[in-house]
């Protein structure tokens, strides 16, 4: 229960980029509210929604991102994973950084370990196994000249890309919601 309190508090913190955001920070606060069960349990969905958290890679020197190419998603994504059950989000980043790169997770000076995003998405694919997940954005510094390890059994590849790389891509390609966090980390 004490976990669910410091995220509700983390949520409760952030402020909102958009009218998009303030929706999904009230739809966050009022799920957190109702239920006690926001940890992902059993894959791929239950319970639906449940608690996931995104971090994004970022070279400073060119505000570039790296991105998976996931492989069940079928798109790039910031690397992440779900909060497993009674773990801080920020804890998720760091075993998940580990876990999919290879590397230990240094929380970017301007946010720390707070996230600096909030999405509310029902994931893709096919429909049995579709579920909303809850997502933190939190931020890591890299650099583009780090050596990394990626799982290569979860990802068909990775690839760091700058914001105009992400604008131009094309509808489908990169996770919905990117733009708008890296519009957010702008300001």
């Amino acid at each position: 229960m004490r976990v669910q309190m410091e995220i509700r508090a983390l949520v409760e913190s952030m402020t909102p980029l958009d009218e998009l955001e303030v929706r999904h920070r009230a739809e966050c606060l009022t799920w957190l509210a109702t239920t006690d069960d926001i940890f992902r349990r059993e894959k791929p969905r239950t319970p639906s929604p449940h608690l996931v958290a995104y971090f994004l890679l970022r070279d400073a020197a060119d505000g570039s991102v790296l991105l998976v190419d996931h492989r069940l998603a079928g798109m790039w994504l910031p690397s992440g994973g779900h909060v497993e059950p009674g773990e801080h989000p920020a804890d998720t980043v760091r075993r998940e950084m580990v876990e999919e790169l290879g590397v230990p997770a240094v929380f970017a000076p301007e946010s720390g370990e707070r996230p600096v995003f909030l999405t509310v998405t029902e994931t893709v694919g096919r429909p049995e196994e579709r579920h909303t997940d809850v997502s933190l954005w939190f931020v890591l510094s890299g650099s583009r000249d780090q050596k990394l390890v990626p799982d290569l059994d979860e990802f068909r590849g990775v690839r760091w890309w700058t914001p105009q790389e992400v604008a131009a891509a094309g509808p489908g390609t990169c996770e919905p919601h990117l733009g708008r966090m890296l519009a957010k980390l702008s300001i």
